[in-house]
């Protein structure tokens, strides 16, 4: 580490005997004319540019970090896959997915994520994905599932259909689905059966089966109850079954059958 000089001491002036006028500045030992108050600031300024020029450098490098310095770390067996971990995954197998994100003990966590991800929403049953990494050697995959609504009718058996009507490959011997029978793949239907999920969740875990009545009209099968409404009910409206449900059996009866077809109006007919 080099160590700055020190300032030569000052000394009174001298006058010359030749009787020469005095110089700019005080005479210092040895005849040497000093250069007065500003002697040192070259040396100041020197080291000050030196500070700049190192601090540009160190910033010039973080700058830099991501394209140079994940190159580097990519090579380090330290920080090679050993972990993946699965998040939010009901209806997906957790090795299904590890098998489809297609990454082994040779692949690094400081690969490109992006791409793994881009890979896994392939699959049908994901809705959305992140991929993130924990050091030093693992990744985190968390999913959005697609949910199953119904089991829809069709001509190949019943499939399972999410509320956006796309075909859901569950396997419900795997995992068990507690979802309403829809007779005919009704993408209106669905859609409604999608926000009784959300917004009636009591109504919609009694469901048992939606059908097509007559004209402009759906039947809604409970376990003891059929409720019958227009084709343009909404979620909302089911609110009222419970109000109603509720009253008669405080009088400790039960409906058979619940009409919603009135407007503000829901028609009991008791056994």
């Amino acid at each position: 580490m080099s160590v700055a000089g020190r300032a030569p001491r000052r000394s009174a002036a001298v006058r010359p005997l030749d009787g020469s006028p005095e110089g700019d500045g005080p005479m210092l030992e040895g005849g040497v004319q000093g250069a007065g108050r500003g002697g040192g600031r070259p040396q100041h300024r020197a080291r000050r540019w030196t500070w700049r020029v190192a601090w540009g450098l160190a910033l010039a490098v973080v700058v830099a970090l991501p394209w140079w310095g994940r190159a580097v770390l990519q090579r380090l067996d330290f920080f090679h896959v050993r972990i993946v971990e699965v998040q939010g995954a009901r209806y997906l197998d957790p090795a299904a997915v590890v098998h489809r994100l297609d990454v082994d003990s040779l692949h690094s966590v400081w690969d490109e994520l992006a791409p793994l991800a881009q890979r896994l929403r392939t699959d049908p049953l994901i809705r959305d994905v992140t991929v993130d990494r924990r050091l030093p050697g693992t990744l985190v995959v968390r999913l959005t599932e697609r949910t199953p609504v119904a089991f829809v009718a069709t001509g190949n058996g019943l499939q399972l259909r999410d509320a956006e009507g796309n075909v859901l490959p569950i396997d419900p011997s795997r995992t068990p689905v507690d979802v309403p029978v829809l007779a005919s793949p009704d993408t209106a239907v669905l859609r409604l059966l999608g926000e009784l999920r959300t917004s009636q969740p009591e109504f919609y875990s009694r469901l048992s089966e939606v059908r097509q009545g007559g004209p402009n009209e759906l039947i809604f099968r409970l376990y003891a109850t059929t409720v019958r409404t227009g084709t343009d009910v909404n979620a909302q409206r089911f609110g009222d079954l419970k109000l109603v449900e509720d009253d008669l059996a405080q009088r400790d009866q039960r409906a058979v059958e619940l009409d919603l077809r009135f407007r503000d109006q829901v028609i009991a007919r008791l056994p």
